[in-house]
């Protein structure tokens, strides 16, 4: 039989939150594996965190980690948005933001990459049992240029880098650093704003364009166009879309009277050489996320026993 030590205990509480009686009992009955023993506790329903984990978690924070030419964006969900400003869940996505910027953006293997004593996901597991409510590491990316800088906006800020949406944009130029973060952060705001599909219209998924395609088709044909002039109306609105979706061709936030593009050019002057953007991340918190909605009255009465 393996030695219980007590520092197998403490990383089983941390992870669990269960009881040190319950660890200790839970690494006997499995010979000391890790592993097994959270298993154990949640069969016998001991495990804090295997308790919340059916719950919602569709707030929490976006976090973002830039380092000159590469960055990353994360989305790490707690239950309620009161989680986001406690400073344990704050550390939390910081943590996973340097590890992605560190390891990459595959998330299944950064839950188990090493961060400090514990692994990511042993980390959340803690944070979990610690805050009282369920959380997930949801998604992350990067993003990098090998010529100019990733510059980065985050939209409804309560720390840095941590926020409700994060935005990084790649510009490929041999121009001045300081000048390109100074573009960039105007571009990755109008990115946050506008919420573009893509850079430009070949960057477009085409299910999004046969999506587009069909309903312009269905709105000609309702009101009653022959063949021949849908086909042209369709032709004619995709032509819109594209523009109204394309960052480049969107009228730039900053001044509407010019395009992205057409705003990027006249900085090319102050930057010092030309400027591309070769990509962007646009994270928005819950994005995409079913979220349930409970009455009030009903919800209260459960917390009462009553329901």
């Amino acid at each position: 039989m393996a030695e219980i030590t007590a520092s197998a205990v403490k990383k089983l509480r941390d992870i669990t939150g269960a009881g040190m009686m319950d660890c200790k009992a839970a690494l006997a009955a499995t010979d000391g594996d890790i592993e097994a023993a959270v298993d154990w506790l949640r069969k016998k329903g001991l495990s804090k965190a295997a308790k919340k984990s059916g719950r919602v978690a569709a707030e929490g924070l976006v976090g973002f980690a830039v380092d000159g030419k590469k960055g990353v964006v994360v989305e790490v969900n707690s239950e309620t948005d009161f989680v986001a400003r406690n400073d344990h869940f704050q550390g939390l996505v910081k943590l996973i933001a340097q590890a992605a910027l560190h390891n990459g953006a595959d998330v299944e293997k950064l839950k188990s990459i090493k961060a400090g004593s514990s692994t990511i996901e042993e980390a959340i597991a803690s944070a979990i049992a610690t805050i009282g409510e369920n959380m997930t590491f949801r998604r992350a990316a990067e993003l990098s240029v090998s010529e100019g800088v990733v510059a980065q906006y985050m939209h409804g800020a309560i720390s840095d880098g941590l926020g409700k949406i994060g935005v990084l944009v790649a510009l490929e130029s041999k121009g001045d650093a300081v000048e390109l973060h100074r573009i960039g952060r105007m571009v990755a705001m109008h990115i946050a704003a506008a919420n573009p599909l893509a850079v430009e219209s070949k960057g477009i998924d085409a299910a999004t364009i046969e999506r587009e395609r069909a309903i312009l088709a269905d709105k000609a044909r309702a009101s009653g166009k022959p063949d021949n002039v849908i086909e042209k109306i369709v032709d004619s609105g995709l032509k819109s879309f594209y523009k109204e979706v394309s960052l480049i061709d969107q009228p730039f936030v900053h001044d509407p009277s010019k395009t992205v593009a057409q705003a990027l050019k006249e900085n090319e002057g102050k930057a010092g050489g030309p400027i591309a953007v070769k990509g962007f991340i646009r994270f928005a918190l819950g994005e995409g996320v079913e979220k349930q909605e409970q009455d009030f009255a009903a919800e209260v009465a459960a917390a009462g026993g009553k329901a």
